[in-house]
């Protein structure tokens, strides 16, 4: 399935469709999975943003990759020549909510660049490296990694995103 999704006609496909199905799995779920979580056994996490230039709040799943309490988000947009709205939503309004495993957290943005771009970037990768077909796609960007700290510091945080994320 992982391979199948990096190319071209699937990942054109899900860029426009995705989001629908796994906006439903995830309630019928009660916000515990969602189709691309159970059918790639990717992590997939709802992200919640505020809309750029609307001001309306917006959610969608995108892959979270969970580094310590931190969890890293790439706005490939499926290899699209486009980056994703939510990276926009995020660099204009840093403040959102992500929810994983149904438990909800307040998160800062930040984009990641330099050493830190490289090392996520690569880290992610090893989980998902249809990022590299969608890199090709999109050769006329840059793909940015952004990076989702807690607003508020939980010693049991960390735990609770391993446990989740056990692939």
């Amino acid at each position: 399935m992982r391979d199948l999704a990096a190319t071209a006609p699937v990942s054109w496909f899900f860029a426009r469709a995705l989001h629908h199905v796994d906006g439903s799995v995830f309630r019928l779920t009660g916000g515990r999975h969602t189709f691309a979580s159970l059918v790639s056994g990717l992590p997939v996490i709802m992200l919640t943003t505020t809309g750029a230039r609307s001001g309306t709040s917006r959610t969608l799943p995108v892959l979270g990759l969970p580094e310590g309490e931190r969890i890293v988000v790439i706005a490939s947009n499926y290899g699209q020549h486009n980056h994703p709205a939510w990276y926009y939503n995020l660099r204009a309004h840093p403040g959102a909510q992500i929810s994983i495993g149904g438990e909800h957290w307040n998160v800062i943005a930040h984009e990641a660049e330099g050493c830190e771009r490289e090392r996520l970037w690569r880290m992610g990768l090893e989980i998902y490296p249809g990022w590299i077909d969608y890199e090709q796609r999109a050769s006329n960007r840059h793909i940015p990694v952004m990076v989702l700290s807690p607003q508020n510091r939980d010693e049991q945080r960390e735990d609770r995103i391993e446990k989740y994320y056990r692939w």
